[in-house]
């Protein structure tokens, strides 16, 4: 009864369209009836029924009210791919990019920034001058790459100088009592080799000047002393530091990675050793870090930088000495494994 009721109303509202409209839903329905036709278990539809509803989607605004055999989110969906494919046929008889630089230009490009050490902008303002018009982008483009920086590179100075520099830095180390001691020491850049080191509490550049000389007695000074810019080293600093016929190397603004060896260090330091004691005075931590550096990090700890092998030259221990033994170091955080006669 619904259903009937429902029928006579939409055939009602027939009476109220026009011509067209009748015609286009009259299309459109018999265009489902012959797809029902076509198909026996399951509704088939072709590119033509695709492209047919698609078509009509564009020319009548009431479409998706005749539309029985999909829902209208398909049709929407059919469209955009067709309009998809529609552009990709268009674009593709056009070639993709800006047009090809011509080889004269691009040899004149090679060849002013193989001569001259300029950059793209003046080579540009030469082009223009020759009388030829490009882009500032495509001179930057077709420039010649330096395979190497026009001076030695930072790494490069470390590395060639490794035997001649020497750094210095300073941490810090909270007490059992809420003290806070600062330790300074010396690191050479060859072997990784800990030269000297003392602690104290309240750091000045006199004293932070005398572990300097401390530390390279006689005709023992090393050619460069890589340091940072903390204010505690002064002129005082500097001054006795040049008459010893040392060259300060100084670090850029924030940039603890141009002091790698200092600062890689000072994490061995901490991951090794101050990380699992509790430090309770200044003599207690000298005793501590001296026992860690002279029977451990100096003699006995292996460096991937140096081959495996120590600060101080370690000999192999070959298989027919003897068994392997373990000797503990501060207690047992770390140990010294040596070969012995049974």
């Amino acid at each position: 009864m619904l259903d009937l009721l429902k029928s006579l109303l939409l055939a009602g509202t027939s009476l109220w369209k026009t011509k067209r409209e009748l015609a286009l839903e009259n299309l459109a329905l018999r265009q489902q009836l012959a797809v029902m036709k076509r198909s026996t278990k399951r509704v088939k539809l072709t590119n033509a029924d695709r492209a047919f509803w698609v078509a009509l989607k564009k020319i009548w605004p009431q479409w998706s009210n005749a539309l029985v055999i999909v829902k209208p989110e398909t049709v929407i969906g059919w469209h955009r791919k067709g309009f998809k494919l529609f552009w990709r046929w268009k674009s593709r008889k056009r070639k993709p990019g800006r047009p090809k630089m011509s080889r004269e230009i691009r040899e004149l490009i090679h060849r002013m920034s193989r001569e001259n050490r300029w950059r793209a902008t003046k080579i540009h303002g030469e082009l223009l001058k020759l009388g030829y018009v490009v882009s500032p982008s495509t001179v930057e483009r077709y420039m010649v790459r330096p395979q190497k920086p026009p001076s030695q590179t930072w790494r490069t100075f470390l590395k060639n100088h490794a035997a001649d520099i020497v750094a210095c830095d300073f941490f810090t180390v909270p007490t059992a009592t809420f003290r806070i001691l600062f330790v300074f020491f010396l690191i050479s850049h060859d072997r990784r080799k800990v030269l000297q080191f003392n602690v104290t509490d309240s750091p000045s550049a006199d004293w932070t000047a005398q572990q300097v000389v401390n530390a390279f007695p006689y005709d023992s000074t090393p050619r460069f002393l890589l340091r940072d810019r903390d204010r505690i080293y002064g002129s005082t600093f500097s001054n006795r530091v040049k008459a010893m016929g040392i060259e300060e190397v100084i670090t850029a603004r924030k940039s603890p990675w141009q002091n790698p060896f200092a600062e890689r260090v000072i994490g061995s330091f901490r991951r090794e050793c101050l990380d699992h004691c509790v430090i309770i005075n200044e003599s207690h931590l000298i005793r501590i870090f001296k026992e860690y550096i002279d029977r451990y990090y100096n003699p006995r700890r292996t460096h991937v930088g140096l081959d495996k092998d120590c600060p101080i030259p370690r000999a192999v221990d070959p298989p027919e000495n003897g068994s392997v033994v373990s000797l503990p170091i501060l207690g047992g955080l770390h140990h010294q494994y040596i070969r012995k006669a049974a």
